[in-house]
């Protein structure tokens, strides 16, 4: 009887990470989600999701949720470290706290989540990071959120080398700008470039920058996390690919 295919994804209850809870559900795949808040999502999927609250910014918990995956099904083939959040600030105006909670949040929570599926993994076994086309160039009034998500890149990057030898890819996902709520209220800040009116912000970017005159959507996100975890996509690691409708051809 062949093993159920489990993959794990923080913050998968909302935004781009429930793009991904989706696409995985519809793929096959039984998902954990880690988050803070228990977004009793289960019952949507007919019970091929589960809940297990989770900080990411602590190592522990992470390890603790993979023990409750594999307490379940006895396995995990795919971790996905989505959690994560933006905010625009200044460089004379960022404190320690401010500079801390970006980076224990998207960068320290990156690092925890691959160590601990690191320990669990076998062959075959994928980690995806949910990075963001700022771990590509900078920006202004960006350069905590930017430090964060170029660090994840790197961190994918290294990590493809590292565990490599025993069958583990690690690559990285970037997507563009996606109007989850999360990011419009980011853009309404008094320093995001939204500032007040984030959809039309979207809107210009799109115009004046997308070669498909639209953004991605966290559907899209899903897709290529699912190709990325299949053995479609076994010679492919190290990578951090772009979501971007074309606003960065590489």
């Amino acid at each position: 009887m062949a093993k159920d295919k489990v993959a794990i994804v923080t913050g998968g209850n909302r935004g781009i990470g429930l793009g991904i809870t989706k696409r995985l559900v519809n793929a096959g795949y039984k998902v954990f989600v880690g988050a803070r808040k228990n977004p009793a999502i289960g019952k949507e999927f007919d019970n091929k999701v589960f809940f297990h609250h989770t900080d990411v910014r602590e190592e522990d918990d992470h390890n603790k949720l993979i023990e409750f995956a594999i307490k379940k099904f006895g396995n995990i083939d795919c971790y996905i470290n989505n959690a994560g959040y933006s905010e625009w600030m200044p460089i004379d105006k960022i404190d320690d706290e401010f500079l801390s909670n970006i980076l224990n949040t998207n960068l320290k929570g990156a690092f925890w989540g691959s160590k601990a599926a690191a320990k669990h993994l076998k062959k075959g076994g994928s980690i995806i990071n949910i990075s963001s086309l700022a771990g590509k160039r900078g920006s202004s009034n960006n350069s905590a959120y930017v430090a964060s998500k170029f660090g994840m890149n790197g961190l994918t990057q290294s990590l493809a080398k590292e565990l490599g030898p025993r069958g583990i890819r690690v690559n990285a996902v970037c997507p563009v700008l996606i109007a989850t709520e999360g990011l419009l209220e980011a853009l309404r800040t008094k320093h995001a470039p939204g500032n007040q009116n984030p959809e039309e912000f979207i809107s210009n970017f799109t115009t004046n920058n997308s070669a498909l005159n639209r953004m991605p959507k966290s559907d899209e996100v899903g897709d290529l996390c699912v190709f990325l975890a299949s053995n479609k996509a076994s010679a492919i690691t190290g990578q951090c690919i772009n979501i971007d409708c074309g606003v960065l051809p590489q």
